[in-house]
């Protein structure tokens, strides 16, 4: 438990900072309700927490301001307290600022809001997730879930998962924000593959199982879909550099996938800021002229597979949508 006599202090420094006419916004017990006070390292975060709320009280203030808004952002940061922290953390993208953050926090959920409909806008953050589409052959169970887990924070405020009978095999985790250009976009923070015994083998099974496509284009390909389907303008996604650990002091752990190197090859083109790539909005297609002949079974198998999953996305989003 967090020792009383820290507490008063937290709260003590929190009244002093604010007394010349600014509000008490409820930070400590905020954080008291999102921390597992319990946990000695959830105790640690809700110390930064408190503490980084008391240098940034301005900002902090507009959040909330935005969070009070309409009794639906209201009922989203009640089910959801992380919107309060993930700007006060290093989280995103390498390099991120406080007031960054917390902009591109409010701008995800006011899109969403504006967008999609109230109920499946509170389900996604209530860890009910929305299924995309589902396999229904006889070959392994393979599933596709829009969903939000708040393990995810680091690196987005939503995400994409691939699954099979095995477990989770990919997830793209994202975040809806304007650009530079003021234009509406989906900003993906990572890429993250399977953790599980025998991945490689599992991996190899499903993409055999996909006529050959390999499970991190296929989540791509989902992911260019959403896009479309939530009638963003631009998908953006974070290099190796830009990725968001890069804002913390141990780098001694390698990135399981080479973000930059598959953007590349997915016909991304490197952004003036080196921290991201821009990724087409569809994937390209080749025509059958240019594949082998002895590919070309292969190939249509994987397109009717494609073109099920992009209609099974269409409807299933649609119904989400306003």
């Amino acid at each position: 438990m967090l020792p009383e006599k820290l507490y008063i202090n937290i709260k003590s420094s929190y009244f002093e900072l604010l007394k010349n006419g600014e509000s008490m916004l409820g930070y400590i017990d905020i954080g008291r309700k999102i921390y597992n006070m319990q946990n000695p390292r959830e105790v640690h975060r809700f110390v930064v927490f408190a503490i980084r709320c008391l240098l940034h009280p301005f900002r902090m203030k507009r959040l909330e301001k935005f969070f009070h808004s309409t009794p639906l952002m209201e009922k989203i940061a009640a089910e959801y307290g992380f919107v309060y922290e993930q700007p006060t953390r290093a989280f995103f993208y390498n390099k991120s600022t406080f007031s960054e953050r917390a902009t591109l926090v409010e701008e995800h959920m006011e899109y969403l809001a504006e967008h999609v409909k109230e109920q499946d806008f509170l389900d996604l953050y209530a860890k009910k997730e929305k299924l995309l589409w589902q396999s229904t052959d006889e070959g392994a169970g393979l599933r596709l879930v829009l969903s939000y887990h708040p393990g995810q924070r680091k690196e987005g405020l939503l995400s994409l998962v691939l699954s099979c009978d095995e477990g989770e095999l990919y997830q793209m985790i994202f975040w809806i924000a304007k650009d530079r250009q003021r234009e509406w976009s989906l900003w993906i923070g990572a890429m993250q593959g399977p953790n599980m015994e025998n991945a490689r083998e599992i991996i190899k099974k499903v993409t055999k199982r996909c006529h050959a496509y390999r499970t991190k284009n296929l989540i791509l390909h989902v992911t260019q879909e959403i896009a479309r389907a939530l009638r963003l303008k631009h998908i953006y996604a974070v290099t190796n550099y830009g990725y968001y650990a890069n804002n913390h002091i141990r780098r001694d752990r390698k990135l399981k996938t080479d973000f930059s190197q598959f953007w590349q090859e997915s016909g991304g083109t490197p952004c003036k800021d080196l921290r991201f790539f821009e990724l087409p909005l569809k994937e390209y297609r080749k025509t059958m002229e240019e594949i082998p002949t002895r590919k070309r079974a292969n190939y249509r198998k994987r397109f009717q597979m494609l073109d099920e999953i992009d209609e099974s996305i269409l409807v299933r989003m649609k119904r989400l949508m306003k």
